[in-house]
């Protein structure tokens, strides 16, 4: 069980951000099931790819070249990636237009594999995402730590928020909540902190009805440095 009722944690939040209709305009709403599955294959490839580059620098850095990787990588289009030659991708890497990363670079062909791999099986990958149930979404982070290319850790699960699927994230406020309250004690990207936190959000989630992106949108307004 969790250390604290999701009322309480709420009413905290709502103080800080000075009410709770303030509050409430600040969160976001997650897609359904329905409109996930009309995101095209080829966007998932580019959401996976932005956030690679993201890791390590300012993310504005790449948002302002992102125009300059859709050109260069044909807009991600799965079937292209998989016929470009070894020799093409090291030329791709040295566009003076896009940030120049062999190893980030290579994760786009690793990771339009996986895709494609996945919507052979399931109809498309969206498909794949949607069906994924919220309940385990910890399971979806680990299958893309193990089957994607530079997907573990965070960048997963940014990814998936970032195009509207249902996780809580790891932020900083959220880790450092969860570590204050007890419900993880380890390594964050542990098997067992990962569980821990899952069956947390699940306990907030049967509490509240929210789904898991406001729930830990909720946290990170009722914990560290972000009052009104």
């Amino acid at each position: 069980m969790t250390r604290e009722k999701f009322n309480q944690i709420y009413h905290r939040a709502v103080e800080r951000k000075g009410g709770e209709v303030n509050l409430e305009i600040l969160l976001t709403t997650p897609l359904n099931n329905d409109q996930l599955r009309l995101i095209p294959d080829h966007r998932w490839l580019a959401e996976f790819t932005q956030k690679v580059f993201q890791c390590g620098i300012r993310w504005q850095v790449v948002r302002n070249k992102w125009s300059a990787f859709e050109a260069a990588f044909f807009e991600f289009d799965i079937e292209k990636m998989g016929l470009m030659p070894i020799e093409m991708w090291e030329r791709k890497a040295q566009d003076v237009t896009i940030i120049r990363d062999l190893k980030k670079v290579m994760t786009i062909p690793e990771n339009a594999n996986m895709i494609h791999r996945t919507a052979l099986e399931y109809g498309s990958f969206a498909a794949m995402v949607a069906d994924w149930p919220e309940q385990d979404i910890i399971g979806l982070w680990l299958y893309l730590k193990k089957h994607g290319c530079r997907l573990g850790g965070k960048t997963g699960a940014y990814s998936l928020r970032g195009l509207g699927k249902d996780t809580f994230l790891f932020t900083q406020d959220v880790e450092t909540y969860l570590r204050h309250t007890g419900v993880i004690d380890g390594g964050r990207d542990t098997l067992k902190s990962l569980r821990a936190a899952q069956n947390a959000f699940n306990d907030w989630q049967q509490q509240s009805g929210r789904s898991l992106t406001q729930i830990s949108q909720i946290i990170a307004f009722s914990v560290g440095d972000n009052r009104v």
